[in-house]
């Protein structure tokens, strides 16, 4: 894949590559498709692979029809697995369009078991669902038909007219019509008696603790982990972690098996294995469950008078391709269990704000669980699977940030390296000294072509052929200021083969006209390491079979003539290069400019910085004396140097006794560890939020009892960022724990405490066991502007909380999955307390809190649903946060761009004291040699003060000049600097 780049954002130019690609594959897919049906039991597998691949999908029409006819079948197709059966309904009438045909005989068969009474109902287009399940059943479907959100409610339990058998019914709604999948409850399983997600989430409780328990910074741990808890809960022979790289192609990442099958770990597969419309399946159906790949598959019969066709892509039961089928039969898995893995997509422009709070989402890998044998999971158990692949899935994406992270802090170490080196020897410092232009990005070579010249380092081509590239470049994308490609011979370059496979791709980036600069890489096929076990001597691949081991044969003949693809940030680092090197290209003129520039900023930053630092400065001495939230701090040894009327008001505890005492003198002993480990790890740095400790009172206040805070820690930094002191910001809640505590006392009647109008009591909502709303009181009703029976006995998750056409809309689904996680613990007798939480009011006004969860207990002790206590931020400690955050980035803003002009004095700097030194070797008179030990001293000092970290020292030397202007003294100016 090649691109040029004109003036395009990485996000968008990267986006667009990657849509481009996947129309080329989902092209290969549709002839590979078609090559296997017509080929039947002949179909050779590795070549079909090699040929659809090379050839050219987008250029020939021919294939339009072919892939149209390949998605029709992908997405309409009339075939359903065995196991279980399905029906369409009408979505206005409730009565049948489409049946499959093992529907009438799974449905209405008569049991001997039970007492046949009346007419069997017929099942059979036109048929009314009411007449074919009992009436409870009957009437649970019909609640369950007019849902907004049907698919929270899955599965429904519900049992046949005649036959008393139970089935779940999985309820998805697709154009006009409601499909409805009956899968059997089996005889050993215990029948979950309600809906809802709440029920499948307790399955998966033990393996989200320990996900969640993980230390962040290793996705290998992460997924090892991942498939280790999925092969407890599943029981599968054989459960796998497997990526997609950038090309689309997957790779086994993490494995676990039962003994004796033979391991996977390491295998690399072409990105044809996977079709592009089973990606976009995945993407929207995340549990994907065959039960077993030999079943005959079942037809379903729709009503010819219908004007479209059915679509089955939500289906449970939607029968597995033919080529998948046999695919899985070469590898012996008869069954498996798939769990995609959705993560956001980093490319996106911009941050998630309330505007637009959903972002685009793309499909980073999946579980795959295999087995031996046939195999079924029942339904809520494989609910339980996809939400714990959606809580996986907010570790993998935590993951993901911190490496780009991690390269992002590298590139720009290694940038700012480069720059120091251009500087003083422009630009073949990039080439000749240590670190060079092959430490910027991962390659296996790099060149550079100046003043036409050629420098070489690691694996290139030829000067001759480098040459070459570059003429190929002027000629063909003379428009673009770079060029990427990870294979030169599908990019057109002509002369691609006599490369050999030691070098297919590469990147480039114009300097100027004639001034280049390239990186290449080897082909993919290096980079890879065979996984699994070895093969014995004498045995052989059949290649013309779909096995894992061929799929991995057939990637490496791919990439033979392809490297690793360019990422997004290796191209925005090569192109900030490019601009570094164009600014050092330009003549001394203007670096003139630039510093006459430079020095103008560094004048007028002093004067608006001072002024912005007194403004603040004042501000928050006055918003902490005056501040009506509790605000204290403390210096390096815990003795507190900070005390305002709030908390002194709140203590009884006067301002001028509290200076000068320990802290830990001042809390409750219950709270001493807390505050402890709190106090030593702010003076680390680690600042912790949200920590509850109590502290005590004195005076006419000390028959109150203690006070609770929730507190924030926030480290006090000179400019040199050494913690000079901390700072507590506090929120008083002495009043809601008290009513908490009142109301987890009581036995019987809660009502008079959580109906009260109290402005006291916090806004309290809560769930019974099946997770519908069973409690929402006036402060709840005042918080989000929905009324009480507005939210009674609708679903809690789905319903009142979440991402869409949710009365409380949250901002996006990792919070959706957070809520679910939290109240699942809550559920299993795990409470939560004081987690972020935060949503969209009725008004559209983001509301951000607290969040409490608790058990609720019957009178034999079972939990029977939870409770949640929202704790609010006064609007003063919401504003004294945002003075404190407004205070640190003014900081960061002033030391970012002190950096900067440092960094911008020192290379000139260096220049002139280089030539300095080499004038001191001449021959000078006396004159010349004074004039050389003033400038000596001058740049000492210069020298002394770009060292200086500190800002008071540097702003000194400025106001001695401007005292000495002010008193029109005359002084000498060598003097002053010996001085």
């Amino acid at each position: 894949m090649s691109t040029s780049r004109p003036s395009q954002s990485s996000s968008n130019s990267g986006r667009s590559r990657r849509s481009a690609r996947a129309m080329a594959l989902a092209t290969v897919d549709a002839k590979l498709h078609a090559t296997f049906e017509e080929s039947g039991s002949s179909f050779d597998y590795s070549s079909s692979v090699r040929i659809s691949g090379t050839a050219d999908g987008v250029n020939q029409p021919r294939h339009d029809k072919v892939t149209t006819a390949y998605l029709h079948h992908m997405q309409k197709g009339k075939m359903i697995q065995p196991f279980g059966c399905l029906l369409a309904l009408d979505e206005k009438t409730c009565k049948v369009i489409a049946y499959s045909e093992n529907a009438p005989e799974m449905l209405t068969m008569v049991s001997h078991a039970v007492p046949s009474v009346g007419d069997h109902p017929a099942l059979g287009i036109g048929t009314d669902i009411k007449t074919l399940f009992t009436a409870p059943s009957a009437s649970a479907l019909q609640k369950a038909l007019g849902f907004a959100e049907v698919l929270l409610l899955n599965p429904v339990l519900i049992h046949c007219k005649t036959s008393g058998k139970p089935f779940y019914a999985i309820i998805h709604r697709v154009t006009g019509s409601m499909i409805i999948d009956f899968e059997p409850v089996k005889p050993y399983e215990v029948p979950m008696t309600a809906a809802g997600a709440l029920q499948s989430y307790k399955l998966a409780a033990k393996a989200i603790t320990r996900l969640q328990s993980l230390p962040s910074g290793s996705m290998e741990r992460l997924c090892d982990t991942m498939v280790q808890e999925v092969f407890e809960l599943t029981g599968y022979d054989r459960v796998m972690a497997y990526k997609f790289h950038e090309d689309d192609h997957g790779e086994v990442i993490a494995e676990i098996t039962k003994p004796g099958l033979e391991p996977y770990l390491g295998l690399h597969y072409p990105a044809t294995d996977i079709p592009q419309a089973s990606r976009f399946l995945f993407m929207k159906n995340k549990v994907r469950m065959i039960v077993d790949c030999h079943a005959k598959h079942v037809r379903v019969l729709q009503d010819e008078k219908l004007p479209f066709d059915l679509t089955l892509c939500g289906s449970t039961l939607r029968a597995p391709h033919s080529c998948h089928a046999q695919y899985m039969a070469n590898m012996d898995s008869i069954a498996s269990l798939v769990m995609a893995v959705v993560v956001n997509d980093n490319e996106e422009d911009g941050d998630t704000d309330a505007i637009q709070p959903q972002k685009r989402k793309r499909l980073w890998g999946l579980v795959v669980c295999h087995n031996t044998t046939p195999r079924f999971v029942p339904f809520p158990l494989r609910y339980a699977c996809e939400f714990l692949a959606q809580v996986f899935a907010i570790h993998v994406n935590k993951e993901i940030e911190l490496e780009y992270q991690i390269i992002e802090k590298n590139i720009l170490r290694t940038q700012t390296l480069l720059c120091d080196l251009v500087m003083r020897d422009a630009p073949l410092g990039i080439v000749s000294e240590s670190p060079n232009i092959m430490d910027l990005v991962k390659c296996d070579g790099a060149a550079l072509i100046y003043k036409n010249k050629v420098w070489r380092l690691g694996v290139t081509p030829s000067e001759s052929q480098i040459r070459e590239i570059a003429f190929w470049l002027s000629e063909y994308h003379m428009d673009s200021t770079g060029f990427s490609t990870d294979s030169l011979s599908d990019a057109g370059f002509p002369s691609a083969l006599s490369l050999g496979d030691v070098v297919c791709g590469m990147a480039a980036v114009r300097v100027t006209a004639k001034d280049v600069v390239f990186w290449f890489r080897s082909h993919t096929a290096a980079e890879i390491r065979w996984g699994g076990a070895k093969h014995e001597a004498g045995e052989k691949d059949d290649g013309r079979r779909m096995h894992p081991r061929s799929s991995f044969k057939v990637f490496l003949d791919v990439v033979k003539a392809r490297s690793l693809p360019w990422k997004e940030y290796e191209i925005d680092a090569m192109h900030s290069l490019q601009l570094i090197l164009r600014n050092a290209f330009k003549d001394t003129e203007s670096m003139d400019l630039n510093t006459k520039a430079i020095n103008t900023r560094l004048s007028d930053l002093k004067i608006e910085g001072m002024q912005e630092l007194e403004a603040v400065t004042s501000e928050i001495v006055r918003l902490i004396e005056t501040a009506t939230v509790p605000i204290l701090a403390v210096d390096v040894d815990g003795l507190v140097n900070g005390w305002n009327i709030k908390i002194a008001e709140l203590t009884g505890l006067p301002v001028g006794e509290a200076m000068g005492k320990h802290l830990l003198t001042l809390v409750e002993d219950s709270s001493t560890d807390r505050v402890k480990k709190m106090l030593n790890l702010a003076l680390l740095g680690e600042e912790e939020k949200n920590v509850q400790f109590e502290i005590k009172t004195h005076g006419s206040k000390m028959d109150s009892g203690p006070i609770s805070l929730v507190v924030n820690a926030c480290a006090s930094r000179d400019l040199r960022d050494n913690v000079v002191g901390v700072c507590f910001v506090a929120h008083d809640i002495t009043a809601q724990k008290n009513v908490m505590d009142k109301f987890t006392r009581i036995e019987g009647d809660y009502k008079a405490i959580v109906q009260n109008r109290n402005p006291l009591i916090p806004p309290i909502f809560g769930t019974d066991e099946f997770g519908w709303c069973c409690e929402w009181n006036p402060a709840m009703t005042k918080l989000t502007g929905w009324k009480r029976e507005e939210v009674m006995d609708k679903m809690l998750l789905g319903e009142l909380f979440g991402t869409h056409m949710a009365a409380c809309r949250l901002k996006n689904q990792e919070a959706f999955v957070n809520l679910g996680v939290v109240l699942n613990k809550a559920m299993t007798g795990l409470e939560t307390e004081k987690v972020p939480f935060g949503f969209f009011a009725r008004n559209g006004k983001y509301v951000e809190c607290l969040l409490s969860v608790s058990k609720k207990l019957d009178v034999e002790g079972l939990v029977t649903g939870v409770f949640c206590f929202l704790q609010l931020a006064s609007p003063e400690l919401q504003q004294a946060l945002h003075i404190q955050r407004l205070s640190e980035q003014t900081a960061l803003k002033r030391l970012n761009a002190l950096s900067y002009m440092k960094r911008q004095i020192r290379n000139p700097l260096c220049g002139i004291i280089f030539s300095r030194k080499m004038l001191e070797g001449t021959a000078l008179g006396t004159e010349q040699k004074q004039l050389l030990r003033t400038s000596a001293q001058c740049q000492q000092q210069l020298s002394k003060i770009l060292d200086d970290s500190d800002l008071d020292s540097i702003m000194m030397v400025t106001w001695i000049l401007k005292w000495l202007s002010s008193l029109c003294m005359k002084f000498w100016l060598p003097h002053l600097v010996r001085s």
